[in-house]
């Protein structure tokens, strides 16, 4: 049996790849999907961007650029609101990574599903308090 470090990297791999395929044709990457997502739930500044998705600018950097390209394409107003145009692009790529996701854990129980997280978070744990 593989280690959990290896299926842990294995299968972001995969999520990354997977998701690339999906979001390609709106030219978009799964961070700008993150964001697109982060502001459809209420944030509005580059900064409660940031602190929404404190993981990932931790590793990559603020996602202010991410919000630029979004506004740019007219999806993401002065306002850090999403436009009618940021509405139905959003509405349109959810439902493609709703798809995604339900693809992604097809075959596996809405149990198995939940123990796996609650894994998942009790191994961070313990290492967040190592």
């Amino acid at each position: 049996m593989k280690p959990l470090g290896w299926w842990l990297r294995h299968l972001h791999e995969l999520l990354e790849s997977s998701m690339a395929r999906v979001l390609e044709a709106e030219s978009l990457t799964r961070r700008h999907w993150q964001v697109l997502n982060t502001i459809a739930l209420g944030a509005c500044t580059p900064e409660e961007v940031d602190a929404a998705m404190a993981p990932f600018v931790a590793a990559e950097g603020s996602m202010a650029p991410k919000v630029a390209d979004l506004r740019a394409r007219g999806w993401v107003a002065e306002t850090g609101e999403l436009t009618d145009a940021g509405r139905a692009a959003h509405a349109r790529v959810e439902e493609q990574v709703k798809a995604f996701r339900a693809a992604a854990t097809d075959g596996v129980s809405d149990d198995d599903y939940r123990t796996t997280i609650r894994t998942l978070e009790r191994c961070a744990a313990n290492l967040e308090a190592a």
